[in-house]
């Protein structure tokens, strides 16, 4: 997660993980365009490297990004289109007993399913600096796909981060279902191109471990477009920042509302979770049995001048094609 300053301030003091830097004067109107899918560690060998870069003590190291949107960033106004859910494989059983929707400010998860397993953390290198952001195994054609956040692929704007790897039920150092290097990433035209925290979207698709699919391994959570707002939501991830450490999974619970700070289409929860917990799934209708949901955001920014919040972009038709974008990349 980033936090920055309201949206109508000029340049603050960065506290978290990112700042903004001018005010918008008005929204500029929604388009759609292809996605651009950059290849990463598409050979078996560069994947081998990848994995290797990744030792104990670089995963450690590794630091929450602190990101400067350009000065002449606007928040452009989200375009939605026809409700849709793609369902997501259960590799652990279908319960669905609905969560009791208990307000939550965040701390670590204590319960099971399928979520600890879809859920992890993400680590990559920018500009010679090593990060760490969170992520979430969703339902693909591909059987291979990572939700996270625009800023922890790409600058936005700016060029792809290089290193990707998502590591799914990370719990203190250990691995139980393996590392999982990128061979491609994408984000949305309208982060890579203007930083627009509005289509703060990332997707990775990671190649095969041991000759399986991710989603063979760990299943995959439901992901959902153009759903409804003001739903009751459930937010993972793995914050770093005090007071966490980034070591366990965990999680807030809250009546998604609206920005009124800064005018973004985000979403708004209260949540206390800090940097580190970037590109952690956001779940409607999610079951505390089962631990699992549809995706309808991810962990995205703060804001300097409000605590205990998270915001997050709503998944609309432009994110809907960024997600379609990687379906046929194998």
């Amino acid at each position: 997660m980033k936090r920055m300053p309201s949206i109508a301030a000029a340049v603050a003091t960065l506290v978290a993980a990112a700042g903004l830097a001018a005010a918008p004067t008005a929204q500029a109107e929604p388009h759609h365009s292809t996605p651009n899918v950059h290849r990463a560690a598409t050979t078996a060998a560069q994947r081998a490297q990848v994995k290797q870069y990744w030792t104990p003590d670089r995963m450690r190291g590794a630091q929450q990004r602190t990101v400067h949107p350009s000065a002449g960033w606007k928040p452009s106004s989200v375009q939605t289109g026809t409700p849709k859910i793609r369902h997501g494989n259960k590799r652990g059983g279908n319960s669905q007993t609905q969560a009791d929707d208990q307000p939550y400010l965040g701390g670590p998860w204590t319960g099971e399913g399928e979520v600890v397993k879809t859920t992890g953390k993400v680590f990559f290198t920018m500009q010679g600096t090593d990060y760490v952001c969170s992520g979430s195994a969703v339902e693909s054609d591909n059987k291979s796909t990572v939700s996270t956040a625009g800023h922890c692929v790409n600058e936005g704007p700016g060029d792809y981060v290089t290193n990707f790897v998502f590591v799914p039920a990370y719990d203190d150092g250990q691995a139980p279902y393996g590392e999982w290097p990128a061979s491609s990433l994408t984000t949305s035209e309208q982060w890579r191109t203007e930083g627009d925290f509005n289509y703060d979207i990332g997707f990775a698709t990671v190649g095969q471990v041991d000759g399986q699919y991710l989603d063979d391994v760990v299943g995959s959570q439901s992901i959902g477009f153009n759903q409804p707002r003001g739903e009751f939501l459930y937010s993972f991830g793995y914050p770093q920042a005090a007071p966490y450490d980034g070591t366990t999974l965990d999680y807030c619970s809250a009546t998604a509302g609206d920005d009124t700070i800064g005018d973004s289409d985000d979403q708004r929860l209260d949540c206390n979770m800090t940097g580190g917990s970037s590109g952690g799934p956001w779940f409607d209708d999610f079951s505390t049995e089962g631990g699992t949901g549809v995706q309808v955001s991810v962990n995205s920014f703060g804001y300097t001048s409000e605590s205990d919040a998270m915001y997050g972009p709503y998944f609309g038709s432009v994110i809907e094609d960024v997600y379609d974008s990687v379906q046929s990349v194998a």
